[in-house]
């Protein structure tokens, strides 16, 4: 199976991602900043990063900074989660190793479009 992590600092936001990436057939783990998920990186390496883009620890540029710098940093696909509707901001998180973004709110059709978009299906 699968594993996907999602990090994100709303205990909702978090719940309604899991949903949709376990009905995806991911094992789902959980992280409230980008400290906790830099540090769930380094345990396991996940297949997909659902990720949001401002945390309270760590900025999600950041995040994928460092993830893309770790070793076997390149194997996850990022998808990062945002309210910035900014064109430079999407472009910055797309320079840095981003994969896609989704716009909050979200929901699962959104979500599984985004990933099929660059070829990640389910499991």
């Amino acid at each position: 199976m699968k594993h996907c992590l999602v990090v994100d600092d709303s205990r909702v936001i978090r719940t309604v991602a899991r949903r949709i990436m376990e009905e995806l057939q991911y094992s789902v783990e959980e992280a409230e900043d980008g400290m906790a998920g830099l540090r769930a990186c380094h345990e396991k390496m996940p297949d997909l990063i659902f990720l949001d883009w401002n945390l309270p620890t760590m900025k999600g540029l950041e995040f994928i900074k460092s993830v893309r710098g770790q070793q076997a940093g390149g194997h996850p696909v990022i998808l990062f989660c945002t309210t910035e509707s900014d064109p430079a901001e999407i472009a910055s998180a797309m320079a840095a190793g981003a994969n896609e973004y989704v716009m909050k709110p979200f929901d699962s059709a959104g979500v599984r479009a985004k990933l099929a978009d660059i070829g990640v299906t389910a499991p």
